[in-house]
């Protein structure tokens, strides 16, 4: 064998054993590392100094109300919307993520649940969502009783393992066990808390506290009312500029949305966004805003007519919702109404638009009924937390973590050998080079 070849087949030996021993330390590395939502009469608007976007004032809770939803149904459904008990670690509740003492929503990009997860979209305002037809970014779910479904088990959300769970809680507590006999009591034939506290009757007076959160009278609404001096000069401009530029193409109606008429029956309307994406702003603001990293409503129906495609959200009370967006990346008003103009009408709005189009949405802003926190019923000195929920979450991550320990700890054993084994032919070679010279 000549010097050469055995220098060449030397070099090439080591080169391999080295590069697949690189390989097997940086799968370690890939591994620990994780991945990188009352109608009026129609007024007479020809006497008003700038013909409104629509005829009809805030419908009012009358228009959503249901025949069975009693005071008793809303209240305990205002308790079960509140209690952060129902969660995995009893730290989260429904209104952790709709905070009803602010825009119905978190504030955040997008919410944070149990043990810090975050979701992947962001948390739309609960305010006013009785007029949805549907509920979800994506239209996943068609009622606000569906919609309540979710959270509870969502890993991101409440985290808890199954709804019978979090029932198991409810029914543990014999203050709800009798709200729920007082609310239910014709349908319930039983006295065993299992077939009285049901999925189906906790998720339904959830519902109905929610149909309650509705806002009107807003400046809007008293203009449509036939106020005049309801707006500002700088309001009407802008209430001018937004039919003009398009906006009420999809954000029609009296909620600005699209959607009213016929509240929870699963008819989504839906848009998609960006729709201008070949727009060279727009191009920017989806780089800058992931517009992009979302499917949208496919995600849902799996048909790719549907990417990208978002509920349209209702724009009462917009001012109070920030940051925008379904990727709650947008910090302003004025920057939303930027990326919406680029976005969806091809326009770049100018500064005077902007500031006209802002004033106009801060009079969308209504009434907020008022709400206090209600009192929770439980017995003193006693918790519907197992006292061990948070070791047993604790002992699931160590458990884990070991897992993923011993991966790491076979994959960088494996590269260790890789490596001796590479030292060891080298170390061959060197020497039969040596003995072949001699």
């Amino acid at each position: 064998m000549g010097k050469l070849w055995k220098t060449a087949l030397l070099i090439a030996s080591i080169g391999f054993l080295i590069t697949a021993a690189a390989g097997a330390v940086s799968a370690t590395d890939a591994s620990n590392s994780g991945p990188v939502l009352q109608v009026q009469e129609n007024n007479e608007t020809d006497e008003l100094p700038v013909e409104p976007p629509t005829e009809e004032s805030h419908p009012g809770y009358e228009a959503i109300q249901q025949e069975d939803d009693t005071e008793e149904k809303i209240e305990l459904g205002e308790q079960l919307y509140f209690d952060p008990r129902i969660s995995e670690t009893g730290t989260i509740s429904c209104n952790t993520c709709h905070n009803v003492m602010e825009g119905g929503d978190d504030s955040r990009p997008t919410a944070m649940g149990v043990h810090g997860e975050t979701g992947p979209v962001a948390s739309p305002t609960v305010w006013n969502s009785g007029f949805h037809h549907t509920q979800f970014w994506d239209g996943r779910a068609d009622t606000l009783a569906e919609q309540a479904e979710g959270p509870i088990v969502a890993d991101v959300e409440m985290g808890m393992p199954d709804h019978e769970a979090a029932l198991d809680r409810v029914r543990a507590v014999d203050g709800y066990v009798e709200a729920y006999e007082d609310v239910y009591g014709d349908e319930i034939d039983s006295d065993d808390p299992d077939d009285i506290v049901t999925l189906e009757r906790t998720v339904d007076a959830i519902a109905a506290y929610e149909r309650t959160l509705v806002t009107p009278n807003s400046p809007y609404d008293q203009y449509v009312e036939g106020d005049a001096d309801a707006l500002s000069e700088q309001e009407l401009d802008g209430m001018e500029t937004f039919q003009e530029l398009g906006c009420q193409s999809c954000h029609s109606g009296p909620m600005f949305s699209g959607q009213w008429e016929n509240p929870e029956s699963g008819e989504g309307v839906y848009n998609q966004h960006p729709t201008f994406e070949d727009n060279a702003q727009c191009e920017e603001y989806i780089e800058e805003y992931d517009l992009m990293e979302n499917p949208g409503r496919m995600g849902v129906t799996d048909d790719e007519r549907d990417e990208y495609n978002y509920k349209v959200p209702t724009l009462r009370n917009v001012e109070h919702t920030a940051p925008y967006m379904h990727t709650g990346q947008v910090a302003t008003l004025e920057e939303s109404i930027r990326v919406m103009s680029a976005c969806q009408l091809d326009h770049e709005a100018s500064d005077e638009e902007v500031e006209d189009v802002a004033a106009f949405l801060t009079t969308l802003t209504g009434e907020y009924p008022e709400q206090e926190m209600p009192r929770l019923p439980n017995p003193s000195g006693e918790s519907m937390i197992p006292m061990d929920a948070e070791g047993d979450f604790e002992d699931m991550q160590e458990e884990a973590e070991g897992d993923e320990d011993d991966d790491g700890m076979s994959l960088l054993a494996i590269g260790a050998a890789i490596i001796a084994l590479a030292l060891v032919t080298a170390a061959a070679l060197v020497g039969y080079s040596r003995y072949e010279n001699q």
